[in-house]
C-alpha cells in the first residue's frame, strides 16, 4: 500500500476521541492556553490521526509506537516548513506526555525523535537613509488634510519612537504622559511579562512630544494616552500598521515592511555604530542575550568597522 500524501489531505478533522477531548480540556481549562494554540494542537492531532487512518489502518492514537511516529515525520518533513514541523511535533509530544502521565500509554513515541533545526531568517531592516526618509513622510501623507498639523506631528512621533527607541507597537500605543520624563528624555516602558525598562529618546523626539502635548492633546494630564485620534480616544496597534503602510507608500519603500521591522532597524543601526550588544539587549527588553545576537549577523557595517580598526592589514 502506497503511503498517503499528507499534503493532499483535506481540512484537519478528528473523530470523537475521549483522550483527545480530555487533553484539549486540560490545555484549555487548566493550562489556559489561548484558543489559537488549541486550534493548532487540534490541527496537529487531526493531521496525524488522518495519516494513521490511511497508512496504519486500525492503529489507535494511544497505540502508536516510535517506529510509526518516525515514519510520519519522514513524510511530513518534506511537506511542512521546519518551523511548522517543530510546532506540530511539540503538540504531539504534549498529547502523549498527557496520556503517559494518566497511564493510557506506556511511552511518548515523539519524545526522543530528532528534528531538522528550524530555519532562522535574518531580520529585515531599513538603511539609515531609508529610515530618515520614513521619519519625514507623515508630512507628505497628511499635507492635504484639514488636521494636517495634528496628524503629521502625531504620526512622526510614533515613527520616531518605533525607530528611535526600539519600542514594540503595543508599547507605543500604551504610553501615557506619566511614562515620559521630558527633562531627562527618558521613557519608562512596561514590556512583556510586565517587566519595566528605561528607554532614552533623542532630544528632537522629546521636543516634539512636549509640543504635541501642549498644542494638540485634548487631555494632557499624566494618566492620559499619548497617542489618540482627534476625539481623544487611545489608538490601537492596528492604527500604527495602517499609518506605516501609508508612510511607506509615500516615500516609495516596500509595503511589506512592518512596524516590528523598525525595531529591527533600531537594533541593527545601533550595532553598526558601535553599541555594545548587552546595552542593545537592555534597550530592547530581551530576557536572553541569544535573542539579541541575531542582529550581529545583519550588522555588516559594524563588522567591517571592527575589522578595519583591529586588523594590521586593514
Amino acid at each position: 500500500m502506497d503511503p498517503p500524501k499528507v499534503g493532499s489531505m483535506g481540512p484537519p478533522v478528528l473523530k470523537s476521541n475521549s483522550e483527545v477531548g480530555k487533553f484539549l480540556d486540560h490545555i484549555g481549562l487548566e493550562r489556559r492556553l489561548s484558543p489559537h494554540t488549541l486550534r493548532n494542537y487540534l490541527g496537529a492531532l487531526s493531521k496525524f490521526h488522518e495519516w494513521l487512518d490511511q497508512d496504519c489502518s486500525g492503529t489507535k492514537l494511544i497505540k502508536v509506537n516510535t517506529q510509526i511516529a518516525r515514519s510520519y515525520l519522514v513524510e511530513i518533513q518534506n511537506i511542512l516548513s521546519r518551523k511548522t514541523l517543530a510546532n506540530q511535533v511539540s503538540a504531539l509530544r504534549s498529547f502523549y506526555q498527557f496520556c503517559q502521565l494518566r497511564g493510557w500509554t506506556k511511552l511518548n513515541p515523539f519524545k526522543n525523535l530528532s528534528l531538522p533545526k528550524p530555519d532562522k531568517p535574518l531580520p529585515k531592516f531599513l538603511t539609515q537613509r531609508q529610515a530618515s526618509e520614513l521619519m519625514s513622510s507623515p508630512v507628505i501623507v497628511h499635507q492635504e488634510n484639514t488636521h494636517a498639523n495634528f496628524l503629521g506631528i502625531r504620526d512622526r512621533i510614533a515613527l520616531e519612537l518605533l525607530y528611535g527607541t526600539g519600542l514594540r507597537v503595543s508599547e507605543v500605543v500604551a504610553l501615557n504622559y506619566s511614562d515620559i520624563d521630558f527633562s531627562s528624555h527618558l521613557i519608562r516602558v512596561k514590556g512583556k511579562g510586565n517587566k519595566e525598562r528605561i528607554c532614552p529618546m533623542v532630544e528632537r523626539t522629546s521636543f516634539l512630544l512636549k509640543e504635541f502635548r501642549k498644542n494638540f492633546s485634548k487631555d494632557s494630564s499624566l494618566q492620559s494616552a499619548v497617542f489618540t485620534n482627534l476625539s481623544g480616544k487611545r489608538l490601537s496597534s492596528r492604527w500604527i500598521q495602517i499609518m506605516l503602510k501609508k508612510c511607506l507608500k509615500a516615500c516609495g519603500l516596500p509595503l511589506d515592511f512592518t512596524p516590528h521591522k523598525l525595531r529591527h532597524s533600531f537594533a541593527t543601526h545601533l550595532l553598526d555604530n558601535g553599541a555594545d550588544l548587552r546595552a542593545v539587549q537592555e534597550l530592547l527588553g530581551h530576557a536572553s542575550l541569544s535573542t539579541t545576537q541575531v542582529y550581529t549577523h545583519v550588522s555588516v557595517g559594524r563588522l567591517k568597522k571592527a575589522h578595519k580598526l583591529a586588523h594590521p592589514r586593514a
